[in-house]
Formats: structure tokens, C-alpha cells, sequence
């Protein structure tokens, strides 16, 4: 088999089928919102196909790289950019289908919510809500997620 290719292996009546997968078959594309007050090594979300993964991202003031003292400020902050990265590669709020918020105070599930209600329709993407230790530069909110093109 070429380096360029490699087996996926199907279970079917108990027979082991390989079948040839071209490696790379999906193209991918790293979308970065321009002007970020802080560079990350990381991209701001990656698209494969239909697909749109989102890196975490916590809500900071664009211009200062800081989080603002106000929670429910931060919060949208937070999810202007998720909405704003989003917007780059043509889909919106409603196209998430699963989002995890890391919180290092569960005491915020309600203010979180509040606020996070506001930027979908009615239906919203499956989502976890979980307890973590502290966030870098002392968010309060880290929000990662996928998206899918309809």
C-alpha cells in the first residue's frame, strides 16, 4: 500500500473487509479572525467538509486581550466571537450542533445561560456545562464547539 493511502477495516457477518482510504481526502482550511489582540498557536476553528470545529475561546476584549470585570460583558464577548468566527466560514449560531462551556464556578450555570439564550432561535446545540479549574488570563467562560453547514 502507498504512503498515500492507508486501510480502514469494516466488520460485516464477521469478516473483516479492507478497504483502501486516500489519507488527506478531506481538505482542510484554518480560519483566523483578523486583529486579535493575543496570537494564539492555535486556530480559531478548522473546517473539514460540512464540518466546522471551533477551539475554545473565553470572552476577552478584542482590543485589550483582557476579560472585562463585568460577567455578563464577558459572556458576550465570548459569544460575539464564536458568532464572529462562525460568520467567516458562512454558518451561524444555529448551525452548532454541540458545544462544551468550561466554568470554573458552577454557581454561574444561570447567569451563563441568561445571556447565552439570547444568540440562538429555538433550537440549540446539544451542550455540556462543565466544572473546571481556572481559565487562562482569568475567564470566567470557555466555550468550544462544532458547527455544521446545513
Amino acid at each position: 500500500m502507498s504512503r498515500t493511502m492507508a486501510a480502514a477495516v469494516f466488520f460485516a457477518a464477521g469478516v473483516a473487509v479492507a478497504t483502501p482510504v486516500a489519507r488527506g481526502a478531506a481538505a482542510r482550511r484554518h480560519v483566523n479572525l483578523p486583529g486579535r489582540a493575543v496570537q494564539a498557536p492555535f486556530s480559531d476553528a478548522v473546517v473539514v467538509g460540512d464540518t466546522v470545529y471551533l477551539a475554545g475561546r473565553i470572552g476577552v476584549d478584542p482590543r485589550t486581550g483582557k476579560v472585562p470585570d463585568d460577567l455578563d460583558q464577558e459572556i458576550r464577548l465570548l459569544l460575539d466571537g464564536v458568532k464572529a468566527v462562525l460568520a467567516e466560514t458562512g454558518l451561524t449560531m444555529d448551525d452548532l450542533v454541540s458545544v462544551q462551556v468550561y466554568c470554573p464556578d458552577l454557581t454561574l450555570y444561570d447567569r451563563f445561560n441568561a445571556v447565552y439564550r439570547g444568540y440562538f432561535g429555538k433550537e440549540t446545540p446539544a451542550r455540556a456545562f462543565v466544572g473546571s479549574g481556572p481559565l487562562l488570563r482569568g475567564g470566567h467562560f470557555e466555550m468550544q464547539g462544532i458547527a455544521v453547514r446545513r
